[in-house]
């Protein structure tokens, strides 16, 4: 079971910045070889929250919770990643599922919208989450539009 905390950005520790950016980048940059940069400036945006998962103090899971009007009109998920390490142990279901609570406790009862990697869409529709477009690229990487309506 991992331990749980959101925090808006002026709360994280600089370890806990690091460990979050360093996850992300091996991620994002390095395990899916996309030299783009991830810093998009939306992290310290005034209601974004942190959601950081921990085993044995070590970060292993996070995801971004974005406010209405930051990347969709909708309250939004990103930057979704689990430790490459650390999978087959579900962490990513319990990343989405708490990622979900946090974003009805934050923003309750709204839409929540998603840009998914194409091949990870089955696994969003396990938890509600509907196709609302075609495919598109981005960052060379083909995503897909999902909402799960009223945050449900």
């Amino acid at each position: 079971m991992l331990n749980w905390c959101s925090l808006p950005f002026s709360q994280l520790t600089t370890d806990q910045l690091y460990e979050l950016l360093k996850l992300r980048t091996d991620v994002f940059v390095v395990e899916q070889n996309c030299p783009y940069p991830e810093l998009d400036d939306k992290d310290r945006i005034n209601g974004v929250y942190h959601l950081l998962g921990t085993s044995n103090s070590e970060l292993v899971a996070y995801a971004r919770l974005l406010p209405p009007g930051v990347s969709f009109p909708q309250v939004s998920i990103g930057r979704v990643a689990v430790a490459g390490h650390t999978r087959g142990k579900r962490y990513g279901q319990q990343l989405i599922s708490k990622a979900l609570e946090e974003c009805q406790r934050l923003w309750p009862d709204t839409d929540i919208q998603i840009g998914a990697q194409v091949y990870l869409e089955k696994v969003y529709q396990q938890f509600g989450f509907v196709r609302n477009s075609e495919d598109y690229l981005e960052d060379g990487i083909p995503h897909v539009d999902m909402v799960l309506s009223n945050g449900r």
